[in-house]
């Protein structure tokens, strides 16, 4: 009834006797053709989403189709006959069950006896669940938070990592051991790349730096994409440059190549190797390395470390105080 409604359907069955006799055979005449041509034999796919994906390339391939000896192919047809269809709803139809439950102290939502994340901000708030057949997305209003696979398994969790970084930066320690994490890399978003960062972080600032440091450089996934950020993490590691700020550098800069086409300068057809493989300068990898080594395409920093020496000669210009001027009783 809320299809009906939101779309303005009237549903009636065939029209009785011989007027409808050829209704419910043509459809299901229809529904046969496309089983034997589409769906014979039985695809494999992983998942419904990757199956109605391929009946949707099928679906193209229809409109190409000529039914019989008709001069226009299918989709022509449609397109005549389109502009005199009723136009759709302007919000799309929700097919999902609407559940109301409570975001728990672990920042989950209890679902048909399956767990799910949500952002930490929302813990002990009522946010609205659309359970639908293969993915459940969570609302808080109108602003969908959070959007999992559905899970089938009864007292099965699906959390995310993005949804507990910023009470992982505040405590670093639970990271490691956490099931955020085993199922981030379980799935492929925590990806070997920031196993490495981690691991070169920690091997200069500690455990406990390192890992928000690693935190930091997970933040930038919420502005950047996937595929920039590893390039980011692939050239600072190449310096040794573990730090999240230089990663987004990096990761701006390739953002910026794949959108707009520019290069830099110096990573143009004239520059070396060395400045093609190393576009990030750690200035303290440069001070730890060998000074005849060139780094970046730099010539080695012959210059003196910086002093303060010259600075005490402002001291004998020192403005003087002032004398005191004399009381009253002096004066009398």
């Amino acid at each position: 009834m809320l299809f009906k409604s939101h779309f303005g359907l009237d549903a009636f069955y065939c029209e009785p006797g011989l007027p409808g006799a050829h209704e419910k055979g043509g459809v299901e005449g229809e529904v046969g053709r496309f089983r034997r041509n589409f769906l014979t034999p039985v695809p494999a796919v992983e998942s419904l989403i990757e199956l109605n994906e391929k009946l949707r390339v099928r679906d193209e391939d229809e409109d190409r189709r000529r039914i019989s000896q008709r001069l226009r192919t299918i989709g022509q047809d449609f397109a005549v006959e389109q502009p005199l269809l009723a136009p759709l709803p302007a919000e799309d139809f929700d097919p999902g069950l609407i559940l109301t439950p409570r975001v728990d102290r672990s920042a989950l939502v209890t679902v048909r006896s399956a767990k799910y994340s949500v952002p930490v901000r929302f813990i002990n708030r009522k946010v609205r669940v659309s359970l639908r057949a293969t993915e459940v997305r969570v609302f808080d209003g109108r602003t969908l938070i959070a959007a999992h696979p559905r899970v089938v398994a009864r007292g099965g969790q699906s959390v995310k990592l993005d949804h507990y970084l910023e009470v992982l930066k505040i405590k670093p320690g639970a990271l490691p051991g956490s099931t955020a994490l085993a199922q981030a890399r379980e799935s492929g978003k925590f990806t070997p790349a920031h196993d490495a960062v981690w691991a070169a972080a920690r091997r200069t600032d500690g455990d406990t730096q390192a890992t928000r440091e690693l935190i930091d450089v997970l933040l930038l996934h919420r502005a950047m994409e996937a595929e920039d950020v590893i390039a980011g993490i692939t050239a600072a590691l190449k310096v040794g440059a573990v730090s999240a700020d230089v990663v987004a550098v990096e990761a701006r800069r390739v953002a910026t190549e794949r959108q707009t086409g520019w290069v830099r300068p110096d990573c143009g057809s004239g520059a070396t190797a060395d400045v093609l493989e190393h576009r990030v300068v750690s200035l303290t990898q440069r001070r730890l390395t060998d000074p005849a080594a060139v780094i970046a395409g730099l010539p080695p920093d012959k210059r003196p470390l910086p002093t303060v020496a010259r600075y005490d000669e402002l001291l004998k210009h020192r403005a003087q105080p002032s004398p005191t001027p004399p009381s009253k009783e002096q004066v009398s």
